[in-house]
């Protein structure tokens, strides 16, 4: 995989990630109470909008890594674990481009 197609990658993957947040923007909103759901609807609703909280910030987090790694694309040091130096396999990459540690580091 050459530069060019990886950093379509990272592209392909801030967008989809972008639009991820924005769909979970939606899910969080909160639980008006006047709407009239049942008690145990509205708990539903909101244990829900928890765990989509969740995701949100997961996503967010995704995407500010992605970002950085972006950046980085250019760096002599893309590819290489920041933690033991090591490359980090191709594979890994093309399934978590915003991977900046190798398999054996990120445990």
């Amino acid at each position: 995989m050459n530069h060019d197609e990886m950093k379509q990658k990272i592209n392909e993957e801030i967008a989809k990630t972008e639009q991820l947040i924005t769909d979970y923007k939606e899910m969080t909103q909160p639980v008006s109470p006047d709407n009239a759901i049942g008690r145990v609807s509205r708990m539903d609703a909101i244990n829900n909008r928890s765990v989509n909280e969740s995701a949100l910030r997961n996503a967010e987090e995704k995407l500010r890594k992605l970002e950085y790694v972006k950046k980085n694309l250019d760096s002599k040091d893309f590819g290489k674990c920041v933690k033991c130096g090591q490359e980090i396999p191709l594979g890994r990459l093309l399934i978590k481009p915003e991977s900046v540690y190798c398999v054996k580091c990120a445990r």
